[in-house]
């Protein structure tokens, strides 16, 4: 896990499919995906939360934690989603960045999304190591979590 990967609202964009299918270039292995380098990389800041953020906007925060409205409204939408489908919070994250630092967050994310089988990553929006896991991808385009 990188350092550069972790976006301002929380996101470990080295679990996002966007980020997984370009890493494994899947668009080349039949795939029609969205590639994506990750907010920061890609200069976007914040893709989600930067078009109602001054602050990151400006880019006058590295993270949403360092707003006095943290957690604001939107952040707690996306966060909402995410715990709900996705098997990870934004919110959770960045309070554990707050609190115990970087370097422990992306030994906890490494840890927490390495695939068992394999050691490649585990994709957070499909439940996927994209390492060893795209015979089930290439029989559901659109599988999600916990599918069989």
């Amino acid at each position: 896990m990188e350092e550069t990967l972790i976006a301002p609202c929380g996101m470990n964009c080295g679990v996002c499919i966007s980020y997984l299918a370009m890493k494994h270039d899947l668009n080349k292995q039949g795939f029609s995906k969205t590639y994506c380098p990750g907010c920061l990389p890609h200069g976007k800041n914040c893709a989600v939360l930067k078009k109602e953020c001054d602050l990151l906007t400006k880019g006058l925060v590295r993270f949403c934690y360092e707003c006095r409205a943290f957690p604001c409204g939107r952040l707690k939408a996306l966060d909402k989603r995410y715990r709900t489908k996705y098997h990870m919070s934004m919110v959770e994250n960045l309070e554990f960045i707050r609190e115990r630092g970087m370097e422990s967050f992306l030994e906890k994310e490494d840890a927490k999304w390495r695939c068992p089988d394999c050691g490649g990553t585990i994709c957070c929006h499909n439940g996927l190591c994209l390492n060893c896991g795209l015979d089930r991808l290439r029989q559901k385009k659109t599988y999600r979590w916990d599918e069989e």
